[in-house]
């Protein structure tokens, strides 16, 4: 419980921080198709008797700047080459499942998440990998911020676009493969991108936006993991179902304060 509480409240407030510019940058649907793009890494990792969390982060990394490259070029929609990648490492992975002789139910806690059960050397390696992604996100901050609202005069004024989305893709592929040990493949979606979709029904500064989606994010976290514990259920799950209660608790009281 000690180790699940400590990697569960520093990733969360990592995925607090980026959920906020997924959702102001309407990328969604970028950090769902990375995220169950990491099915495929993960199944290389079982096929080839590798570490899958490992070929999952090289697999995710190679997979979203795949995504930036067709999408950058204008010949397809961001959507679209997101929809390709989500479908094409989804079938790779069902596939190599399938001729893998060596994979067991280890694969369900990729899928689903399986915190409770981390090891001490798992979780030095995520609190201090997070740790890692939350200084660089902080470097970048300044400049991720005049990006995400308008790209082109942020281009015009000397930043360089192309280097902090960069940073910022793979930042994000990071905290994926990082977070599937916390909710796994299936819902780390959902904790990049409720904590920010929550906070900007709450609030339209974006530093205070920042501050309720990292407390929107460990609150449900947190919360999750003890429950879970407390009454014999999946974490993951858990976890984000106390996300979607605070997304629709912020979303009913929005809409009733502005009836």
């Amino acid at each position: 419980m000690q180790r699940a509480l400590l990697t569960g409240a520093v990733l969360s407030i990592f995925s607090g921080i980026i959920s906020v510019f997924i959702v102001l940058r309407r990328v969604s649907f970028l950090g769902s198709g990375i995220s169950h793009a990491a099915f495929g890494g993960v199944s290389i990792g079982f096929l080839l008797g590798i570490n899958p969390l490992l070929t999952a982060l090289v697999y995710s990394i190679i997979v979203a700047f795949g995504i930036e490259q067709i999408s950058s070029k204008g010949r397809l929609a961001e959507d679209t080459a997101i929809g390709i990648f989500f479908s094409s490492s989804m079938a790779l992975g069902i596939v190599l499942v399938g001729l893998s002789t060596s994979y067991n139910v280890d694969l369900f806690g990729y899928l689903f998440g399986s915190i409770l059960a981390i090891t001490n050397e798992d979780a030095l390696i995520a609190v201090c990998t997070t740790l890692f992604l939350m200084g660089v996100v902080f470097v970048i901050m300044k400049e991720l911020y005049f990006i995400t609202f308008n790209e082109e005069l942020a281009f015009v004024g000397g930043i360089k676009v192309r280097l902090i989305k960069s940073i910022f893709l793979l930042s994000m592929a990071i905290a994926i493969v990082v977070g599937i040990k916390l909710v796994g493949i299936i819902l780390i979606s959902a904790l990049l991108v409720i904590p920010g979709a929550a906070a900007q029904l709450l609030t339209k500064r974006f530093y205070r936006m920042v501050m309720v989606s990292c407390l929107i994010s460990l609150f449900s976290t947190i919360s999750g993991i003890i429950i879970s514990y407390r009454l014999n259920l999946a974490p993951g799950g858990t976890i984000v179902i106390f996300l979607s209660i605070v997304f629709f608790v912020a979303f009913f009281s929005k809409t009733s304060n502005n009836a």
